[in-house]
């Protein structure tokens, strides 16, 4: 697969009559665009979303009216329809920069977290080169819970790349599929994640485990054995622990024993970690953010503003190992630095 991939946008509102690219000149600047893989669970988004699996916009012509019609159109009033679809183009697109207004995402003090150095991707962005992002898990990688795809942290992680380095080739592929856990991730491992020749894989993992009262080590199992697969193609691995949430807290000892494992995983295959529980447990219980604020009310997925900030915190250390490299510091990729976050 060509690592020269063109970025999707995740949403392209349809309007009759309007001109697709005047659209998109308002809008680019400002989406995030990612490559989400279909899944199960799309339909399940809010009726307002749709679906980031149709990138290719249907065509002037299929959108527009009838010749009958078109001729009747008054000139004054058809710009008067374009300004309006702009304008909630850039209201849409706003509310995903915004959103911290509401509530700062700051990040959690007194929390020791690992990162290992992720030396191939920050070297294929300090060079100029493509860089191919997998976001690999389940329900909360794919989106659910969000109030468009835009709104996911694959979204929003790859926006922040973006931002930060805006004339590198970024793309993040959303592998996410609701309901999984490591045994059927590791069925589609390789089509979904090793067949793609990613830089780095993000694996999110262990929460549907937790909940369906799966063993933990036999998770920690499989996905040692899916970090070494990804690892032979030279591909760069931070994991991702469960989620704190009303229904994972109710399988709090089940909770404890996966993050603890996914932690041990991770140091023993020498890859980074994202420790996800201890973050969003320091936002309600550090920061005294309600729950509510940032679980959606199934209390299980997270809302829009824990995407955002979920992604913020991760892509902050994305960063911080690209830094490294530009500043010579190449720290080995066997070699974990511990710091409060």
């Amino acid at each position: 697969m060509s690592r020269h991939r063109p970025f999707w946008f995740s949403i392209l509102p349809t309007v009759g009559g309007v001109s697709l690219a005047l659209m998109l000149l308002a809008v680019s600047p400002l989406l995030a665009q990612t490559v989400p893989q279909q899944t199960a669970q799309q339909a399940a988004l809010s009726d307002n979303v749709k679906s980031a699996n149709n990138p290719e916009p249907r065509s002037v012509a299929e959108n527009a009216a009838p010749p009958a019609a078109t001729a009747a159109v008054d000139p004054a009033a058809q710009k008067g329809i374009t300004g309006k679809a702009i304008d909630k183009v850039k209201e849409v697109a706003k509310s995903a920069g915004d959103i911290f207004s509401r509530v700062p995402c700051q990040p959690p003090k007194g929390v020791n977290k690992s990162m290992a150095s992720l030396p191939h991707v920050a070297s294929r962005l300090v060079a100029g080169e493509p860089v191919v992002i997998v976001a690999f898990g389940s329900s909360s990688t794919q989106g659910y819970g969000s109030t468009a795809p835009e709104f996911t942290y694959p979204n929003r992680l790859a926006a922040q790349l973006r931002r930060k380095y805006p004339t590198a080739d970024i793309t993040v592929i959303n592998a996410g599929k609701g309901g999984e856990d490591a045994p059927e991730m590791m069925k589609r491992l390789q089509t979904a994640v090793i067949d793609l020749r990613p830089d780095l894989v993000i694996w999110q993992v262990g929460t549907n485990a937790v909940l369906r009262n799966l063993d933990p080590g036999e998770t920690a199992k499989l996905v040692e054995e899916g970090i070494a697969r990804i690892q032979a193609v030279g591909s760069d691995v931070v994991l991702i622990d469960p989620q704190y949430s009303p229904r994972v807290n109710e399988h709090a000892e089940s909770a404890g024993r996966m993050t603890t494992l996914l932690g041990n995983v991770a140091q023993l295959r020498k890859v980074g970690i994202f420790p996800r529980f201890a973050v969003m447990k320091d936002w309600h219980e550090g920061q005294a953010i309600p729950i509510e604020n940032f679980v959606i009310s199934d209390g299980l997925h997270m809302s829009d503003w824990g995407y955002a900030c979920f992604a913020q915190l991760l892509g902050d250390d994305i960063i911080r190992s690209v830094g490294q490299i530009k500043l010579g510091v190449h720290v080995p990729a066997d070699v974990r630095t511990y710091r409060p976050m």
